[in-house]
């Protein structure tokens, strides 16, 4: 793992006080939305762009909203560390420092974000939630249920649903230099990077060594939903569903989840049993039709959304190798 210092610590600022709002314009707009306890927030990721990382409380749980905008990386993490566990078994945390609150590093993991707490100053790689150097070092964060999707499908499916309102401030992501500049969030800081064929920090700034990507048959952006559970891990690429008729099942750590390809993403959800068929309309199965973002059925059932990550290819890759891709067939 290549870990390296890019901008000042803070340089990217957190968001430790959120605010929130009834309405959001545009509506089409791509949110990290988390819903616990009818506790419904949604989180625009073209806010994100320029904190990265929302320190919350959703349904009396306290999360860290996180985005890494080099890796499409979007995890919701649990803030508390006795819900943290070891690594492989193994952990130097000692001590109970209880809930944790987020910071932006400046530092890059392999092109991924690295965040810090503030409680112990232990670095920790977005992406996995793996603590990689500091007191905690070997613990991994717990991921809670989100998903990526609009804020208008998510308001339509929570009619409770807040919006974080515009932090304001300065950011690094706002700058041309490493120096923080004042946020005009209408401006899209990574657009380029987002429309372009390479990946990482070098594609970003245009200088530097850029990585190669050995697959040809998924591109390195391409959005994946990665899933873990007792050691099973499995990233599913929208591409490779989409070729798979839109839907797949599969097993991870002895769980049933489906995996719904749609219009603004990947979403996943424990299946009950049911064999799902795509339809115009949606997803057929068990004699109804299922939304593929929201998991609930037209006779008022619905699916429990499975904690997972939405990130590229290639973070994906990164963490995981070559052989933790689901393929159709």
């Amino acid at each position: 793992m290549n870990v390296r210092q890019v901008v000042p610590k803070g340089a990217i600022p957190s968001v430790d006080d959120p605010e929130f709002r009834e309405d959001h314009e545009p509506a089409e707009e791509s949110v990290l939305a988390v819903d616990h306890d009818g506790d419904a927030r949604a989180y625009p990721l073209r806010y994100l762009d320029y904190h990265e990382i929302v320190n919350d409380t959703v349904g009396g749980v306290p999360v860290a909203v996180t985005w890494c905008p080099l890796c499409g990386s979007a995890v919701v993490y649990d803030r508390r560390v006795d819900e943290a566990a070891p690594v492989d078994g193994e952990s130097t945390a000692t001590g109970d420092p209880g809930v944790l609150s987020f910071g932006v590093s400046g530092k890059l993991a392999d092109d991924d974000l690295v965040m810090y707490d503030r409680e112990t100053d232990t670095e920790w790689k977005q992406s996995s939630g793996v603590a990689i150097a500091g007191p905690l070092e070997g613990t991994e964060l717990a991921v809670r249920p989100a998903t990526v999707t609009t804020w208008a499908r998510f308001a339509e499916a929570h009619s409770a649903a807040r919006v974080l309102a515009p932090p304001g401030g300065e950011s690094e992501a706002a700058s041309e230099t490493d120096d923080p500049a004042e946020i005009t969030y209408d401006e899209r800081p990574y657009a380029d990077y987002f429309a372009s064929d390479g990946f990482g920090l070098a594609a970003h700034r245009g200088e530097g060594t850029a990585r190669e990507w050995p697959r040809d048959d998924i591109g390195s952006k391409a959005v994946v939903l990665g899933i873990e559970r007792d050691g099973d891990a499995f990233g599913i690429p929208l591409p490779e569903l989409e070729r798979a008729g839109g839907v797949a099942t599969v097993t991870v750590g002895g769980t049933d989840v489906v995996v719904f390809g749609t219009d603004d993403g990947v979403h996943a959800f424990e299946n009950p049993g049911i064999v799902f068929a795509s339809t115009d309309d949606g997803f057929h199965g068990d004699d109804t039709t299922w939304d593929g973002v929201t998991g609930a059925s037209e006779d008022g059932r619905s699916l429990d959304r499975v904690p997972a990550r939405r990130l590229f290819a290639f973070a994906w890759r990164d963490d995981h190798g070559d052989d933790a891709f689901w393929t159709n067939g």
